[in-house]
């Protein structure tokens, strides 16, 4: 595996919480950051990363996860668009979800258990990718991040100081 492992951005890192910029060129600089983002999320044992989790802030993200089939499917989004299901088609998957932002804490997030994402890989290609299951979960988790927004922002109040109190204590345990 070619790719250089990066630190992982933290929460209220401001690269987390706003949208990021569109992929405008594909070419060598791309693939070297998709390269690196593969290692960093291996070496954070991820299923998948943003750029901006590593301080880019691209439209990019890579993944590396099981879908509804227990199949594990790879690959990179560059200007990703998400399209969800709508109405009666519209399936909600509450479960478990954590982040390589927040290290440590997870929460119940419920999230469609379809997602599409339309983009491009990192020639420039069209790519579309059909998730269900953890792949889908990891589409719309992704995109969000590309959106500025964490997992976080999608809880209640109350559990969002949760996760965020629990993130806090572990930090602060792991400095002494």
């Amino acid at each position: 595996m070619s790719g250089t492992a990066r630190p992982i951005t933290i929460v209220g890192t401001p690269v987390l919480h706003s949208p990021c910029r569109p992929v405008e060129r594909f070419d060598d600089e791309l693939a070297a950051l998709v390269d690196d983002m593969f290692a960093s999320m291996y070496a954070a044992n991820g299923v998948g990363l943003a750029a901006n989790q590593i301080g880019v802030d691209l439209r990019v993200f890579v993944y590396d996860c099981p879908d509804g089939d227990d199949v594990f499917q790879k690959g990179v989004i560059v200007n990703p668009t998400l399209v969800l299901p709508q109405g009666q088609e519209r399936n909600l998957d509450p479960d478990d979800e954590g982040c390589l932002s927040i290290p440590g804490p997870r929460a119940v997030v419920g999230r469609p258990d379809l997602a599409t994402c339309h983009g491009f890989d990192v020639t420039g290609a069209p790519v579309t990718v059909h998730g269900t299951g953890v792949l889908a979960r990891c589409l719309q988790h992704e995109t969000d991040h590309l959106d500025g927004m964490l997992y976080i922002d999608r809880l209640s109040k109350a559990a969002r100081k949760q996760v965020m109190r629990e993130f806090e204590e572990r930090r602060a345990g792991a400095a002494t």
